[in-house]
């Protein structure tokens, strides 16, 4: 080989070095890029949680859902700690952007069948222990009706209720009727209300503010078409400010679902007074709603 060849190639391995040093940094980058994206150590927050909640059975723990937060699955319940695992919070998560109760959605994920409209502490609650430092976290079952919060009545008479704070609509001289208590901000409400409109059926909708949606209860109820405001509130749409009314009703509304523990919504009332709690498809409710005593 001939010195101008290798002056040739000495010149090409020194183009080519400051390329492979290049991609060499890339590929470093891309590491610490990934371990940084890759969050705390979800291994290390469960086996925190074990060692101070060791009566509580975890299933999973998922740190990446929540910025901040750690959320954790024990059995049926759901409730989040920082990624520390030094505070344990029991409540709802709500995204003010998208307009969604993470919290219920999730805990419908785990349990189809669970009262999925309510506050987190329907779903998880911290029962008293018996240990110094405080009690654990139960894993409570929908299936075997254990519950650390008060058990609503099967049955709930509304007579007590005052015509006034109730919007009626949907098939107005239907034979089936049925009372909801809802918030316009609960995303289930908005479902159960869709699912209402295609079915023969009488609503009275009696709304409460359990997400903080009492301006929008009052717009609604002032409006002169009702109805029409209320389809426009769940679906997030402006409708026609209304002049300010007596919402007395509404007052009573609030009273009454405080009296008798209706912390959670959407709940269902049936003419005979039967009671069920959370969303449910048109099929499960039209069944539901024939069952009715007379």
């Amino acid at each position: 080989m001939s010195a101008i060849d290798r002056l040739r190639k000495l010149r090409l391995f020194t183009r080519r070095a400051p390329v492979l040093a290049a991609i060499g940094a890339i590929g470093v980058a891309s590491i610490a890029l990934a371990a940084d994206v890759a969050g705390p150590d979800e291994a290390k927050v469960t086996g925190l949680l074990k060692a101070r909640l060791p009566k509580t059975e975890v299933s999973k723990v998922n740190c990446e859902k929540i910025e901040g937060l750690c959320e954790v699955t024990a059995g049926a319940n759901l409730f989040y700690v920082n990624h520390g695992a030094r505070y344990l919070i029991i409540g709802r998560v709500y995204d003010m952007e998208t307009r969604q109760d993470l919290t219920a959605a999730r805990l419908l994920e785990i349990n189809p069948d669970m009262l999925v409209g309510g506050a987190a502490k329907a779903n998880a609650a911290a029962a008293a222990g018996g240990e110094e430092g405080g009690g654990e976290v139960t894993s409570a079952s929908a299936s075997a009706g254990r519950t650390t919060v008060p058990t609503r009545p099967a049955m709930l008479n509304l007579t007590g209720l005052p015509n006034e704070g109730a919007i009626v609509w949907g098939n107005k001289t239907a034979k089936q009727s049925v009372t909801i208590f809802t918030d316009f901000r609960c995303g289930y409400c908005r479902a159960l209300t869709n699912v209402l409109r295609g079915m023969d059926v009488k609503v009275v909708e009696r709304p409460i503010s359990v997400l903080g949606s009492r301006d929008i209860a009052d717009r609604v109820y002032c409006s002169k078409n009702q109805e029409q405001a209320l389809y426009a509130a769940y679906a997030g749409e402006p409708f026609k400010a209304p002049a300010a009314c007596d919402t007395k009703g509404l007052d009573a509304n609030e009273k009454f679902a405080q009296k008798h523990g209706l912390n959670a919504t959407p709940i269902i009332v049936r003419s005979d007074g039967a009671i069920l709690e959370g969303y449910r498809p048109k099929e499960f409710l039209e069944a539901w709603l024939r069952g009715a005593k007379s």
